[in-house]
């Protein structure tokens, strides 16, 4: 039985190492896309292609889309976002009430002490500052908000990206286990016929035995 024994052994390593096989990375985007998608490489989008051109090619995809965005941004688009972020805390808040409160008690203390102020109620000087103020602070906010909302885009953009590559990696890894797992079940079929051959040429030979 040593001949068996062998054998069993050798199918047992035999399965052990997985056979070369043509990995799906070396492959063209065009047939990712044929066979993933299941649209050709042409009418995919851009964002679709360049996933499709990262899967053939094993390389990642992920990257820091806001790094990349503010470094190109310019000199008055800093100054619009510092303003937005200053117009939108307490500190702005803040000051406003204070400079208001300066503002009216400096007329009353004049009109008190002199009978004449700079601004008289109802403080139209005041208000006219006030409308410049909003009138200037709104664009450049709202220039920021843009600005971030591109931001953002880019940020969805990429997201959808790294899911739908993520989601072509998985469908491969299913592929490969599948093509693993027959490869090694016709392997298995394979050796067992062997064996089965082995044990009848050994069976009419240990009847004859005396």
């Amino acid at each position: 039985m040593s001949r068996y024994r062998t054998l069993t052994l050798a199918g047992a390593a035999h399965l052990g190492r997985p056979g070369r096989r043509k990995g799906f990375h070396t492959q063209q985007p065009g047939e990712v896309a044929s066979k993933l998608l299941g649209v050709p490489f042409e009418t995919l989008d851009e964002q679709a292609q360049r996933v499709a051109e990262h899967v053939a090619e094993g390389r990642h995809i992920a990257r820091n889309v806001t790094d990349d965005y503010d470094e190109g941004t310019t000199l008055g688009q800093r100054a619009a976002d510092v303003v937005a972020s200053f117009g939108g805390s307490w500190t702005f808040v803040g000051l406003f009430a204070s400079v208001m409160v300066v503002w009216v008690g400096l007329n009353a203390f004049l009109l008190a002490s002199r009978g004449r102020t700079f601004d008289p109620y109802p403080y139209i000087l005041l208000n006219l500052f006030l409308s410049m103020l909003a009138a200037i602070q709104a664009p450049v906010i709202l220039m920021s908000q843009n600005r971030h909302s591109e931001r953002d885009r880019l940020n969805a953009q990429h997201d959808y990206e790294v899911n739908l590559k993520a989601e072509l990696d998985i469908m491969l890894l299913h592929e490969k286990l599948d093509l693993l797992r027959e490869k090694q079940w016709e392997e298995l079929l394979a050796i067992q016929k062997e064996q089965l051959e082995l044990l009848a040429t050994l069976l009419p030979k240990r009847d004859l035995a005396p």
